[in-house]
């Protein structure tokens, strides 16, 4: 597959997730230009290279840094990405969908393009997908959420609740005057 994504381009309305690599993978390497917010960034034939303190929004793009350890922001790593790990962004249409890891209490959003995607979580707008997102967390990282609930087993209800959001365009009120009946 040809990408349609080149060091001319990547950088115009873009989602991508970086995979962190070691900053000896670009020692001998030439940058190739330098951004005005401080990112350096180094092209080949096959990605780019982004030396970077922010991720995450970035202008018009949303770039997430694929982290070897625990990445903070304005800690300084070193990310690649294939031409073809580039996918076309808006805020208008429904491109993302979210994956949740109940082991490790996180969730994250990913593009319905990238290899990921099985069609079945339900695809929403970038600022659809924040709200469910930021959700979502409240309900892996706290259990006041769950106070007005009668439940047996906390986790149980707590993935099938957020499957519902996951998985349906329910809203969350929608999901738990379910539960709660």
């Amino acid at each position: 597959m040809i990408s349609k994504y080149t060091k001319q381009n990547f950088h115009n309305y873009t989602f991508c997730i970086w995979k962190q690599v070691s900053l000896d993978v670009i020692k001998d390497l030439k940058i190739s230009f330098k951004s005005k917010s401080g990112s350096t960034y180094i092209t080949t034939n096959i990605g780019i290279y982004r030396i970077s303190n922010h991720w995450g929004r970035v202008a018009n793009c949303r770039w997430r840094l694929d982290a070897l350890s625990d990445y903070k922001n304005q800690n300084t790593a070193v990310g690649f990405a294939k031409w073809s790990d580039f996918y076309p962004i808006n805020e208008t249409s429904k491109l993302y969908f979210i994956k949740v890891n109940f082991e490790d209490n996180t969730a994250e959003f990913f593009h319905k393009n990238s290899i990921d995607y099985y069609g079945k979580a339900t695809l929403r707008t970038s600022s659809e997908t924040t709200k469910i997102i930021k959700i979502i967390k409240t309900m892996l990282n706290e259990t006041s959420w769950s106070k007005y609930y009668e439940f047996e087993n906390y986790q149980q209800l707590q993935r099938e609740l957020i499957s519902e959001l996951i998985y349906t365009e329910k809203t969350f009120i929608e999901i738990r005057r379910k539960f709660l009946l």
